[in-house]
């Protein structure tokens, strides 16, 4: 863009956005670079302005580093190779061809990445537990909300998730959300001390991408807007 009357190239507020939207990756390969507190902070109030039914603000966020983020890991960790966990409740069964073919594509590329085959179920089962240990990341973030909440307060939810995966992306840092955490709301709560009508949502990992990672430079194709929207009323 540029401005009329100086010639110079005017700052362009939506591009801005559109950068950091479109350039957003899950991450799932970190560097040990520490994440300053201050800048946590600063993530999670610019979360907090995201839009809630009656103001209700329904969001809860566990942050860990150090060693309580160790200790959750491993007693995260513990509980899956106990099979303590309950059964993924996310997808349904069948799952809809449509997306059961997205994710069939998303496995494909997601293991080609980390040279992983098919037929490994070993090294597919430790790539998994990765997920207990954030990917390496130095900040772990588990996402609860109170268990008596209706379907639209946990939109509110990923409202605030979404607005802090853009912050933390417009400040230099990387993050993945992990629904891998769910099956062990339990375990999670009794070492974070939940109060009992809480329940684990998801989790997410927080950090400095390793931009080395083969893992982290795969791409990951998105529907274009004709596919999943219906424009209605525009003049032609």
């Amino acid at each position: 863009m540029i401005h009329s009357s100086t010639g110079y190239a005017a700052h362009d507020p939506a591009k801005d956005v559109s950068d950091v939207m479109r350039s957003r990756r899950t991450v799932r390969a970190f560097r040990d670079q520490p994440v300053a507190r201050e800048l946590v902070e600063e993530v999670l109030r610019d979360a907090a302005a995201a839009p809630s039914g009656a103001n209700m603000q329904p969001w809860r966020v566990y942050v860990v580093a150090g060693t309580v983020k160790d200790m959750l890991c491993a007693a995260v960790l513990a509980a899956a190779r106990g099979g303590k966990g309950l059964p993924p409740a996310h997808l349904p069964e069948p799952l809809p061809e449509v997306f059961r073919s997205r994710m069939a594509d998303f496995g494909a590329r997601y293991y080609r990445s980390l040279g992983i085959e098919r037929s490994d179920v070993q090294a597919r089962a430790g790539q998994t537990e990765r997920n207990y240990f954030f990917f390496g990341a130095p900040v772990g973030l588990i996402f609860s909300i109170d268990r008596r909440l209706k379907p639209h307060s946990w939109i509110d939810l990923g409202l605030f998730a979404q607005g802090l995966m853009l912050s933390a992306k417009a400040r230099g840092l990387d993050t993945c959300p992990q629904v891998s955490f769910a099956p062990f709301h339990e375990t999670i709560s009794s070492v974070l001390g939940m109060p009992s009508e809480e329940v684990t949502v998801f989790g997410m990992s927080l950090g400095y991408g390793d931009l080395n990672a083969a893992v982290n430079r795969t791409e990951m194709p998105r529907q274009p807007p004709e596919s999943f929207a219906r424009l209605l009323g525009f003049p032609t």
